[in-house]
């Protein structure tokens, strides 16, 4: 069984109660129908146009640039344009945005889209966004000298990550259930949720034992030194995709034209990156931060190497909902046969679905 681990209260407040209260409202949401008024934004793309609605409201995270900006930048989402509302700083809050109509797509860890599938919440997947490969990929550091070595060495610990009930608490869980740690021992472990930005600092002050650094930051952080792994999701699973861009099914159903050109822009931008050099990637989306004037700092950005995306295009896999799946029946959380892969996810709006049907044999 997962082990259930504590929050210890302090030195940042812990999201746990946050994802409980998130789930609630996801629920009576659902049952509500609670939604921005949709209709007058669609009819503002006008009688002739092509698409339902020529703007798609999102939030993102300063510093980076996700597959979907890189996309408009590229001209690949025309006529389509994005509308920043502002910064999240994880997958949950991003999916409770798109359930209360406030934006119309987000980006969460496919284990939360399970789980808020499961409160109820009325969203799918349509295309991966980021995900776990040799280039790209999050590691749980200590400094240096630390004694922390094992898996059992944790017990009394403090390990921070950027929310609980997501990509960073599964890692956790595995990596202690791998290395036969019980329950009760799983709940001497202290988790701490802290902003991806103040990881490597807090961990290098010895505010906490343990941090998790991923993708950009991991990088810049091992290029100061001083750090090394105690284990990393991709030794745990090797290449997959970790995340994806989910909008609430009404959307999709009533805007199929603009979803489709959501999901073909992300593709062709996430195939892009994936073949142009890297520093030319870079260099694109230091411009793009600087032309959009949110006041970032590109010090992060300039240790990019890849999305990590496993399927082309962000084609999802079933095995990057199933093995999820497989984990909350193992602890309990989840029912066998509970939820449909196909509640889940769906390919249909991406144009490397064809391609992959007829390379099948």
């Amino acid at each position: 069984m997962a082990p259930s681990l504590p929050v210890r209260p302090g030195l940042l407040r812990a999201a746990w109660p946050v994802v409980v209260s998130l789930l609630a409202l996801l629920v009576l949401c659902g049952a509500a129908g609670c939604s921005r008024d949709d209709t007058s934004r669609a009819s503002a793309a006008g009688p002739d146009s092509e698409f339902e609605t020529l703007e798609l409201r999102y939030q993102g995270n300063n510093g980076t640039v996700a597959p979907i900006e890189l996309a408009e930048d590229l001209g690949y989402l025309a006529p389509i344009r994005l509308n920043f509302i502002g910064s999240t700083v994880s997958g949950p809050q991003s999916v409770q945005a798109v359930v209360t109509g406030d934006t119309d797509f987000g980006g969460a860890f496919n284990g939360a889209i399970i789980k808020l599938v499961a409160a109820k919440a009325p969203i799918i997947a349509v295309a991966g966004y980021y995900g776990v490969d040799e280039k790209r990929q999050s590691g749980f550091y200590v400094l240096n000298d630390s004694p922390l070595r094992t898996a059992r060495d944790l017990l009394d610990k403090s390990i921070s990550m950027n929310t609980l009930g997501a990509h960073s608490e599964f890692m956790v869980k595995e990596f202690l259930s791998r290395n036969q740690i019980t329950l009760d021992e799983a709940r001497r472990i202290t988790l701490l949720v802290v902003p991806p930005v103040n990881g490597e600092q807090l961990l290098r002050e010895k505010q906490v034992d343990v941090a998790s650094l991923g993708d950009i930051y991991r990088d810049r952080a091992l290029e100061r030194g001083g750090i090394r792994a105690l284990f990393s999701d991709y030794e745990l699973y090797g290449k997959f995709t970790a995340g994806s861009y989910v909008m609430k099914t009404s959307f999709v159903k009533e805007n199929p034209r603009t979803v489709r050109r959501f999901v073909e822009a992300t593709a062709k931008a996430i195939e892009w990156a994936r073949n142009t050099p890297r520093e030319t990637v870079v260099e694109r989306c230091i411009a793009l931060m600087k032309k959009r004037g949110r006041n970032e700092e590109d010090s992060v950005i300039k240790f990019w190497r890849s999305y990590g995306v496993a399927g082309k295009g962000g084609l999802i896999a079933e095995r990057e909902f199933q093995i999820w799946i497989d984990w909350m029946v193992k602890s309990g959380e989840l029912k066998p046969g509970e939820i449909a892969l196909n509640r889940l996810y769906t390919n249909e709006f991406n144009p490397y679905a064809n391609e992959q049907a007829v390379s099948k044999p």
